[in-house]
């Protein structure tokens, strides 16, 4: 997915020293954004952590089961930020979609830049009927209190 201040593509391993910089210059914002997501990052978080991360992210993609994007410069020199599509853990909704760039990149324009690129590019090429945005058009207390999708393995 191209955009002339961007293109989204999937995250690797090989992107574990460019996504450490952005996640950790961004963990404060990260933390707000995603208070549900255990206090990630943490302030201890290694650039080791984060390359156990990315690769279980690549491993998921490869299995189809969930897709982990990396929002990078046209020149592939600085990760901008990430977006995540996610299978539900709620009932609604066919998949769960969550975006953020990093804290140095807020008010330059790119979010707001980012998120029309991905909700037509999910709605253009993605196979789901229901897109959540925990977050953004449902905030995540909300989310929280909607009925767990059922597991598994139990």
């Amino acid at each position: 997915m191209k955009h002339e201040r961007f293109h989204i593509r999937p995250i690797t391993i090989h992107d574990a020293v460019r996504d450490f910089d952005a996640v950790m210059s961004s963990a404060a914002p990260l933390r707000e954004r995603f208070p549900l997501w255990g206090g990630w990052p943490l302030d201890d978080m290694t650039l080791e952590n984060n390359l156990i991360d990315l690769a279980w992210h690549q491993k998921e993609a490869l299995l189809r089961r969930s897709f982990n994007y990396a929002v990078m410069s046209p020149d592939e020199s600085r990760l901008l930020g990430c977006v995540y599509v996610d299978p539900p853990e709620k009932r609604g909704a066919d998949a769960d979609v969550s975006f953020w760039v990093r804290a140095d990149e807020e008010g330059t324009g790119l979010e707001e830049e980012l998120e029309p690129v991905v909700r037509a590019w999910l709605d253009e090429a993605w196979p789901y009927a229901t897109v959540r945005w925990p977050g953004r058009e449902i905030s995540w207390e909300e989310w929280d209190l909607l009925p767990d999708v059922p597991r598994a393995d139990g």
